[in-house]
């Protein structure tokens, strides 16, 4: 399957990375774009599908370079001394050869810096080599990229160069003479913003000999004060250049998203004035991984080159609509976009990128789609199916609750639903409206839930204030789900496939930010650690669900929250809430089986549910989640804050009322019910450091089980948060899923049978 990358100068990023760049000459704005690998292949550069429409839809907006440097691709940067093949070389040249033709100009970058000698001249030779054998495909533009290399030199060129500077500068000169001083030719230092700078920009002899000795004709790379820029200044831009002695070329890295991989950025093109353009050579945008995700990016990016240069022509004066306004530009990028967002996958559509390796569509690459799949994505036109098993909208659980919330196939996306999807993954340095407000609402409600504790002594508007932005909370966290539910429902195939992690991941972080928040109204938190982490913005991963994840009581427990998404993406619409004493408790044989357990079940309907939950719910319910779909209960989790206590309360009242409720006349029943609670049997030294416990229970059908992770993480806050520091199950050792399960959410054994009188497998894990 073909994949849209990236490329980045971040080498130790574990997204993979195709690349994209800047233009030199003029005041062309340039434009970092994307390259497209094939998996199959070591390097594949055909022309597919996807280039083609890269390449229309640059033209469109105004965007005039296309920049090559994927590090994916080995013999750009690894293995920079090998030559291209017979086929590689046919597949660049068409890529060449297709930009081109529609007025693109193609930037074949190089990455030497890990390894090179710059005395050596066998290495000359071949990075010389190397960019002739490109150019002799049709390339008339060229960079050299020194970015994120150790400034060391080896012992040969200590003695050849007075300065690291000194070898990059002779090396570039050298390359740029023997290609015969081709018009653009870019070449990125090794210190490419204020940050790097040793001691500062105007003091840097690094930058000093560059811009003394690099030839006036080459133009060179920089991002800004930081390697991602919040804005960009005239004032520091006229320091950069005056110490280059030339304009800089701006490889702008606002948008790029491949050093968190739970963050993506579909803001606006923002905090650079159009002004700029004056003191610039170019400007690169490095975006998002994901191509569908660079439709506002890009877009907005052709505003603001169109504006600057109305603004040039003397056509903005007096004039607001004709400035550049990031908000406006995000509009009319929306307006564009929603057209594309609702059109269907059509066979033969070369805009989406769910190609085989021969560049034909086929649905089947997303999803791995099976025979049985297939046969109904013909018969009803969709490809997110569930897999062969799942719960069909005809089953049997609770009938009742088919009619809530249901979200119905293939849908239109609404424009609120987009702008709250581009609020929640905005821009680096600053969130959406909608994820303002879901980031304030709930620091406030955690902050003030004593407001509606069980000893509350507050005036009835101080509570009614809490409920109120309680409830505006959660309808924001209800319309996270619909998202989820509308972008894996939708037409467009591609935006699901680029968006689905990322929208899944921020679901699943409302599904628990929501239950807190329903069970803190609850008035069940006691404030011992409902706070959890202070943390400054912007230090943790995850953009909004990584902030979301830091509000909670078990926010520094990232293995509770990171995990990869489900191979078969649903749209069936999932909730978390508190357990009510209104649900009722139903056992099946499947799932709490008792000897003879028919014929028990039969004459006490009660006794599976009274033997597995009934406990916990009669004692401390407060500690009950739910998982519901749209056919009714799917799942739950039951949690004990103090075991030893709990314990007392059971043999003092629990097991009481049980032998009253099934007599002695039952027979094993009476056996059976003795077995409920046994908590005395946990060792003093387990219950020091794990005082809690939990039972987890969903339906083997669930369709997606990283809602089973979200609901563990909901009791996991509930239980933090009233100052729990520890938590463990007891699994059957023949039960390896859960096992496993229970071990990637970070549970290690302490405890297994054969030091007790039960069989069962103890797994623990700190709080």
């Amino acid at each position: 399957m073909t994949q849209f990358y990236r490329a980045t100068d971040n080498s130790n990023s574990k997204c993979p990375r195709g690349t994209f760049v800047p233009s030199a000459l003029c005041l062309d704005v340039t434009y970092t774009t994307v390259f497209i690998l094939e998996p199959s292949n070591s390097l594949s550069l055909s022309l597919c599908p996807l280039s083609v429409f890269l390449y229309i839809r640059m033209q469109n907006w105004g965007l005039n370079t296309y920049l090559y440097g994927p590090k994916d691709d080995l013999k750009h940067r690894l293995l920079w001394r090998e030559a291209y093949s017979p086929d590689e070389e046919g597949q660049l040249r068409t890529l060449i050869a297709e930009a081109q033709s529609r007025g693109l100009r193609f930037v074949y970058a190089l990455s030497p810096g890990q390894d090179i000698v710059f005395s050596s001249s066998s290495d000359v030779t071949l990075l010389k080599r190397k960019l002739r054998q490109v150019s002799d495909l049709g390339c008339q533009a060229f960079a050299i990229l020194f970015d994120d290399i150790d400034h060391s030199l080896c012992q040969a060129d200590s003695e050849a160069f007075s300065s690291f500077a000194h070898a990059q500068v002779f090396v570039t000169n050298e390359v740029y003479r023997f290609l015969g001083e081709p018009p653009v030719f870019l070449f990125c230092p090794t210190e490419y913003c204020d940050s790097l700078c040793s001691p500062s920009v105007s003091k840097s002899p690094y930058l000093q000999t560059v811009g003394e000795d690099l030839l006036p004709s080459i133009t060179v790379v920089w991002t800004g004060s930081k390697v991602i820029s919040r804005k960009l200044s005239l004032d520091n831009l006229a320091e950069v250049e005056s110490v280059l002695q030339r304009p800089p070329l701006i490889w702008d890295n606002l948008h790029a998203n491949d050093y968190d991989s739970r963050r993506l950025f579909l803001g606006p093109f923002k905090g650079r004035e159009p002004q700029l353009r004056g003191h610039l050579s170019g400007l690169l945008l490095n975006p998002n991984c994901e191509f569908e995700a660079n439709y506002i990016p890009l877009h907005s990016l052709g505003s603001w080159f169109r504006t600057g240069n109305d603004e040039n022509k003397g056509e903005g004066k007096g004039n607001d609509m004709c400035e550049y306004c990031p908000e406006r530009a995000l509009s009319a990028a929306l307006r564009d976009w929603m057209e594309e967002l609702n059109q269907p996958l059509q066979a033969g559509n070369f805009r989406f990128l769910i190609l085989d390796s021969d560049c034909k569509m086929d649905c089947r690459s997303i999803f791995n789609t099976t025979e049985g799949e297939k046969k109904r994505l013909n018969q009803s036109g969709q490809c997110h199916q569930p897999p062969p098993g799942s719960r069909s909208g005809g089953g049997s659980r609770d009938q009742k609750g088919q009619g809530r919330g249901l979200c119905s196939g293939k849908g239109l996306l609404s424009e609120s639903q987009v702008r709250l999807l581009v609020g929640l993954h905005y821009l680096p340095h600053e969130h959406g409206p909608s994820a303002q407000k879901l980031l304030q609402d709930l620091t406030w409600l955690k902050s003030n839930c004593h407001l509606v504790s069980t000893n509350n002594k507050k005036s009835p508007p101080q509570v009614e204030e809490w409920r109120g932005r309680a409830s505006r909370f959660q309808s924001l966290c209800e319309d996270i789900a619909q998202l989820h539910c509308s972008v894996v429902g939708g037409a467009n195939r591609a935006v699901l496939y680029d968006l689905y992690p990322y929208v899944w991941d921020l679901r699943n972080m409302a599904l628990v930010a929501k239950a807190f928040v329903c069970w803190l109204g609850c008035g069940k938190s006691t404030g011992v650690d409902v706070l959890g982490m202070e943390s400054e913005p912007w230090v943790f991963k995850g953009g909004v669900s990584g902030e979301v994840q830091m509000l909670l009581p078990i926010g520094n427990s990232s293995e509770l929250f990171t995990h990869p998404p489900p191979l078969f993406p649903t749209s069936r619409l999932y909730n978390i809430r508190p357990y009510h004493g209104k649900d009722k408790v139903r056992g099946t044989s499947g799932h709490a089986t008792t000897q003879g357990g028919h014929e028990t079940s039969t004459s006490h309907p009660d006794i599976i549910g009274d033997r597995c939950l009934g406990p916990c719910l009669a004692l401390c319910p407060e500690y009950g989640f739910i998982l519901e779909d749209e056919l009714g209960v799917c799942g739950c989790v039951l949690g004990v804050l103090d075991v030893r206590s709990f314990a007392k309360r059971c043999q003092a009242s629990w097991i009481p009322a049980m032998r009253d409720k099934y007599p002695l006349k039952s027979g094993n029943t009476q056996v059976r019910m003795s077995c409920i609670c046994k908590q005395g049997e946990y060792p003093d030294s387990l219950l020091y450091h794990f005082p809690s416990q939990l039972r987890l229970d969903a339906l083997p059908e669930l369709v997606d089980i990283s809602v089973s992770r979200t609901l563990l993480a909901t009791l996991l806050t509930a239980l933090k948060a009233n100052g729990s520091q520890g938590v463990f199950c007891e699994v059957q050792p023949t039960d390896r899923q859960r096992l496993e399960f229970l071990t990637k959410l970070g549970f290690l054994e302490i405890l297994r049978g054969e030091a007790r009188s039960r069989e069962g497998v103890v797994l623990g894990r700190l709080l």
